[in-house]
Parts: C-alpha cells; structure tokens; sequence
C-alpha cells in the first residue's frame, strides 16, 4: 500500500473498504425494519405458487452479518487494509518472502555447496540434483518453455540438440546468468520480390518445397544482403550472436514462406532475461545442469 504512486490508489481502497462495510450495516438496518404480515407479500410470484415475503433475516444471519462487520472494524484498525494506513499493530509483509526463502536456503545450503564443487556434468548426472533442477524449471522456466521443455512459437525447445548460443553446461550456465538478447534486423528495404525470393531460398536450404527460381535468385540476395555475416556462408548460423542454423528442421517462428517473408520483412527480437541475481549463482548452476540433461536424450 505505501508504494502507491497516487493518492487516488489510496483513496479509492479506503472507499471501496469503508463502503463495503457500510453496505453490510445498512442492509443490517433494513432488515431490521422489516416486519412480517401475514399473508402479505410483495406482489412478485414464481412458478406459479413461490411468492415472495418481505420477512426478516433469520436470526443466525442477522448475527452472521454483525460479527462480518464488528471483526472487519477490528481488523482494520489493527492491520493495514485501509489504503496507507499501516495499522496500530505496525505488520508488514514486506521482506517476508525474502526472509522464507533465505530461511529455507539456508537449509538446503549444504546441498548447494554439494552440487556447486562438482563439475556441471557430473550435477546433470546426480539423480537427487536433477529432481531440485527439475523444481526449479518449473517454478521458473516452464511459463515460456512449457512443462515438457519443448518451447512454443519464439521460445526454444530445450530437449533437442540445437542451440542459438551452444549447448555446452558453461554455455547453457552462461545464457540462464546473464541472459541472452537475440536481434534479427528487419530488411523490408530489399522488397516484396526480392523478399519473396530470399524466403524461398531460405526454405530450399532445409529441403522444404519451394519455387527453384526464386531460391535461385535468392541464394544471391543472400549474399549481398548481408545474410551471410550472422548466419554464415553455408547458412549454418553463428552461436556467438545467436544466429539460427538455417539448414536445419528447426523453426523458432515456423517455416513456412509466409512466416519467413514476415520475419525478413519485420525482423525478430527475443529477450532470455538474467537470473544470476535473482536466483543466486547456486541455483543457476543447478538449473543450468538439468537443462543440459534435458538434450542429452536428442544426442
């Protein structure tokens, strides 16, 4: 609450608070007032014979709402809840998860030292580390690489054997620490045809069907254009900056010639953000160790 950056946040909690509360006394108040004629109703009839009476709350009810409204004064005067206020008691959550994960990692800190003096193979291979590394996946990494590890459309699969930056444990440590930021250039400057070709030529380079006169053509673009100073003279991609292997079956965005136009055209930019700080370099080293396991099977 105190990290509001405007008073009308603050404003608008107290009222939303203070008003619900106010809503339960008044609908206390009226039923209070109601009383009961018999054979009165309200003239609103359903189903033919269920009509409806203007009769008091039950009494379990009316003390129901009571208690609602009693306790909420009690526990906002005492705890914050009512926009600023921080309460007469002064509790905070701030810095209490901060202080159950320290708690907890100091716990498990023998493990951790364990697994850190071992070379990263050696961890991928330790059964009890990769059930911690499978943990930490999927508390982490699962939201863009799946469950299975299998990727989506812009995240990488990471159970196969290709990579955009290398698949070795120091390299994979290195990716999941700092992070990674991969940029393809947008090229709508050459045209629509001469994109047209480009992309043909690209499909022909992993045995896709294409048009082998646009491919031709775009086989030289590919070279004049520049293409070949991330992805290299035989297409095979650079893993210094991240550019893909084009004569794979492997697709970020999809291979198809409408997608591949899309990304010559527009370009692409991805962002693998940095853990190293959030997670500490333990953790990253456990992680990094079950990631490489993941695409071992591949191999």
């Amino acid at each position: 609450m105190s990290d509001f950056v405007s008073d009308f946040w603050n404003l608008y909690v107290v009222v939303i608070v203070v008003g619900s509360i106010l809503a339960c006394v008044a609908l206390l108040i009226i039923q209070g007032k109601a009383t009961f004629t018999p054979g009165k109703t309200m003239g609103h009839v359903w189903d033919e014979t269920l009509e409806e009476y203007n009769n008091p709350m039950p009494k379990w009810w009316t003390w129901m709402f009571v208690i609602t409204v009693v306790f909420a004064f009690v526990y906002l005067s005492l705890y914050p809840g009512l926009g600023n206020f921080k309460g007469m008691l002064g509790w905070t959550a701030v810095g209490q998860h901060k202080a159950e994960v320290e708690k907890m990692d100091a716990t498990v800190k023998p493990l951790f030292d364990k697994f850190m003096a071992m070379d990263l193979k050696a961890v991928a291979a330790d059964k009890q580390a990769m059930e911690m590394g499978k943990r930490l996946y999927l508390t982490y990494c699962m939201q863009c690489h799946g469950a299975d590890a299998r990727g989506a459309k812009g995240f990488p699969n990471l159970t196969d054997s290709d990579w955009l930056y290398g698949g070795e444990p120091e390299q994979i440590k290195e990716t999941i620490s700092n992070g990674r930021t991969g940029v393809m250039p947008p090229h709508a400057q050459l045209g629509g045809d001469t994109i047209k070709d480009l992309a043909n030529f690209v499909r022909s380079l992993s045995g896709l069907p294409n048009d082998a006169t646009r491919a031709a053509k775009g086989k030289e673009t590919f070279t004049s254009a520049g293409c070949v100073g991330c992805h290299g003279p035989e297409a095979k991609g650079t893993q210094a900056v991240g550019a893909p292997n084009l004569t794979d079956k492997v697709w970020l965005y999809g291979s198809s010639e409408a997608t591949i136009t899309e990304t010559i055209t527009k370009g692409r930019q991805n962002q693998m953000p940095a853990w190293k700080e959030f997670l500490g370099e333990a953790k990253v080293h456990l992680l990094a160790a079950y990631v490489f396991s993941l695409s071992q099977g591949a191999k």
